[in-house]
């Protein structure tokens, strides 16, 4: 992006460099300086139709009064409507002279040399600067010049300069002056639009934000690029929809503004944002009907040209100082985007009314310039606001997307649940009676078996048979998993009892168990059901401890949520994240003869106590299993 702006500034100083010098080559400059002219007179006029013949006759009446650059300017009298300003051109021996008269305050100007006119100008701008180069002749030299100024908008005369040089020299110092805010103007404009197409490629969510945005910013490009004096310069017949444009920019300015307040913001305290949004679109639709009837209907087009204007102001002034305070309320609420918001308008207010303060106070004796740099403070608070809520969204489309995937693997593992459940009910019974009396008969035979080698076979038989009726079990404890006779159960006294059963069996596999517990630890369960699920977790703990195996078990309440929080932590071997998603699964274990049958059942008989089992682990770093069951208040 940087590089292509780059070639559009490139672009535009190429484009006005050839079309204004391109055809003045031939010409062989002078190395004069430029030479000011700093004084000249100035009378006003109450007749906004009288000619030169009137300012001519008036030569040495003393209604004329002499000013010089760096004077403010004078107060008009009342019911004055023109003015006349005249100095006396210096003799120059230039090889394409001209006058270069930069702020002069006007909306219709005319300018005499030699009672003859040489320049012309008639425009209906909001920023009634004008800046003129006229060209002149050799005969000119040493000559009166007379400007006749009629405005409709204050101020009126000169708050510039008055220069005689070399054309190219004085267009060139023109250009360079005039050429930010084009390049400016340009810039935001082309920005704004390449918004509005990007709208084609994104997101609904994002589409009213984005849109908004864009006519914001396309309608301050427009407004600062077609109010440069500059451009008139460049293209004086386009005077007229340059003017227009900055006039449709503006009346889409606020509308759009608050269309982006109730996307970040919502509809605000008393729907005050929607209902000002509601009043802005209302009143731009209003205006733009009425610009254009005012083409076909003269008394129209002055209603539009001054209750509109008074309206607009009024709208504007009110939906600012709307905007502050809801602004001052959001920041109180530590609103992150009302801050960003609030520093980057209140730069652009700050720098707006000092400004604006020095620009009275110079008795509009001054060129504002300075607001633009608080317009892209404003505009750059806006398009971070965009930015953060668009990754707001991104983080939340992620996160959602993890609790879908969450989602979908709950509902899987349920669902496989369910049908194992099923099964488990339907089958279990009928298998374990054959597998009684078949155990029964083994043991007959066995005890009848001469040779040691049978009734090895025998035994190694009716283990496998054993092994066979604790997966049956398992599956009726799965199958039927309502958990009867439940009483009050303490953690600290249970934990002991488990602690006792499995110390042991850690000791042979070369570990400690350590326990850390917090009293008073109560919840609501069945004891027998309850040692199984933590004996199964533990057991499978032991069995995965190496050397210098360690198991840390530690109770405590969760004072946040009123729970009551088992963690189970060991130094084993650990797994990978793929391990840990298919953990509860049946026919799923990682030890050579595990089934995945027991902690199937640990998961069922937590859930059914109302707990939460989840597991933590990292692949040579051990295993963590938290349990989290309700609190309940011992009863005395």
């Amino acid at each position: 992006m940087k590089g292509f702006n780059r070639l559009i500034v490139l672009f535009l100083v190429l484009l006005f460099s050839v079309s204004q010098f391109g055809l003045t080559t031939s010409y062989a400059l002078s190395n004069k300086p430029a030479v000011f002219i700093e004084e000249w007179e100035m009378m006003w006029d109450y007749d906004e139709n009288s000619g030169l013949q009137e300012a001519r006759s008036n030569h040495s009446d003393n209604r004329w009064f002499k000013l010089s650059t760096g004077d403010k300017l004078p107060e008009e009298p009342v019911d004055v409507t023109a003015a006349w300003l005249r100095f006396k051109i210096p003799p120059f021996e230039l090889a394409r002279p001209a006058l270069s008269i930069s702020n002069l305050n006007g909306n219709k100007l005319t300018i005499y040399i030699k009672e003859q006119i040489v320049f012309e100008s008639h425009r209906m701008y909001t920023n009634n600067t004008n800046q003129i180069i006229v060209p002149l002749q050799y005969e000119e030299s040493s000559q009166m010049v007379y400007i006749k100024i009629n405005r409709k908008i204050k101020p009126l005369g000169l708050q510039g300069a008055i220069m005689l040089g070399e054309y190219q020299q004085i267009e060139k110092e023109n250009m360079k002056n005039g050429i930010g805010d084009i390049i400016l103007g340009v810039a935001l404009s082309f920005i704004g639009a390449a918004m509005l197409v990007s709208l084609l490629f994104i997101r609904k969510t994002q589409f009213t934000a984005v849109n908004s945005l864009a006519y914001i910013i396309l309608s301050i490009g427009i407004m600062i690029l077609t109010s440069t004096p500059y451009l008139d310069h460049l293209y004086p017949e386009f005077g007229i929809i340059t003017y227009h444009l900055f006039d449709i920019s503006s009346t889409f300015l606020m509308p759009a503004v608050f269309i982006f307040l109730e996307k970040v913001f919502g509809k605000g305290p008393y729907r005050l944002i929607t209902r000002f949004r509601k009043i802005q679109v209302g009143f731009a639709v209003i205006n733009i009907l009425f610009f254009i009837a005012g083409f076909q209907f003269t008394n129209i087009r002055e209603w539009y040209s001054f209750y509109g204007t008074v309206v607009f102001t009024l709208l504007l002034l009110t939906s600012n100082f709307l905007l502050i305070i809801l602004l001052i309320m959001y920041c109180k609420q530590k609103n992150k985007e009302a801050i960003i918001l609030g520093a980057g308008f209140g730069l652009f207010t700050f720098i707006g009314i000092m400004e604006l303060s020095w620009f009275y106070y110079m008795k509009m004796n001054y060129n504002m310039f300075i607001w633009k740099w608080g317009v892209l403070c404003f505009l750059c608070s806006l398009v971070i606001i965009l930015i953060r809520r668009s990754l707001h969204n991104y983080e939340q489309i992620i996160t959602y997307s993890k609790q879908v995937e969450i989602f979908n693997n709950e509902l899987q593992r349920a669902e496989k649940m369910d049908i194992i459940s099923q099964l488990a009910a339907s089958v279990a019974h009928e298998v374990r009676n054959p597998l009684q009396v078949t155990r029964g008969f083994l043991q007959i035979i066995g005890g009848k078996a001469v040779a040691e080698k049978d009734k090895a076979f025998m035994l190694m038989a009716i283990e496998e048979l054993d092994r066979a009726s604790e997966i049956i079990t398992d599956f009726l404890t799965f199958a039927k998993p309502q958990i009867e006779n439940t009483t009050i159960l303490n953690i600290g006294e249970e934990l002991q009892q488990i602690e006792g059963i499995l110390i042991p069996l850690a000791t042979m596999q070369g570990g400690v168990i350590t326990v850390d517990l917090a009293e008073g630890l109560c919840v609501r369960g069945n004891s027998s059901k309850f040692k199984q699920a933590l004996i199964n977790i533990i057991k499978n703990s032991i069995e995965a401890l190496g050397q210098n195996g360690a198991i840390h078990i530690q109770a405590y309440k969760n004072q946040k949520n009123n729970s009551v929080v088992i963690r189970i932590r060991d130094n084993g071997e650990g797994m990978n994240e793929l391990d840990l998603k298919r953990l509860g699964e049946p026919y799923y274990s990682q030890k050579s003869k595990g089934t995945g049958l027991g902690l199937m059942v640990t998961f069922r008989i937590i859930e059914v106590m109302g707990g939460i089992l989840k597991f933590s682990s990292k692949k040579g770093f051990g295993t963590e299993a938290t349990i989290i069951f309700p609190y309940e208040e011992k009863t005395p």
